[in-house]
């Protein structure tokens, strides 16, 4: 399955358009207790604790979209885009949602 933020794809022609692709993560309220705890002994610089939740996040709703791509018969993806977004939950904690779309399509 190839991917890319890109509308096309070099050296590839587009036989078909197969329509809209969609995946999602979200993660709990418990990541960002353990992110600020592990941010405290942190003075400037990365986080790679939280990184790692990010990636982990995005490579689930990359997962997600290549299953949705595959069901439709897709060997790519292209126009690819990332969205993430913090929800706040009634108890007082917040979830991080990763979404990415992009379209199915057919390549030679």
């Amino acid at each position: 399955m190839l991917l890319s933020t890109t509308s096309t794809l070099e050296g590839h022609a587009i036989r078909r358009y197969l329509g809209l692709v969609s995946g999602e993560a979200i993660l709990g309220a418990n990541v960002f207790r353990d992110f600020f705890a592990g941010i405290r002994d942190i003075i400037g610089g990365r986080s790679g604790s939280y990184e790692k939740v990010l990636r982990k996040a995005k490579e689930s709703a990359i997962e997600d979209l290549v299953e949705a791509a595959e069901e439709l018969g897709a060997n790519a993806v292209v126009g690819i885009d990332f969205d993430y977004e913090t929800i706040q939950i009634k108890e007082g904690g917040d979830m991080l949602m990763v979404t990415v779309t992009g379209t199915a399509v057919v390549i030679d």
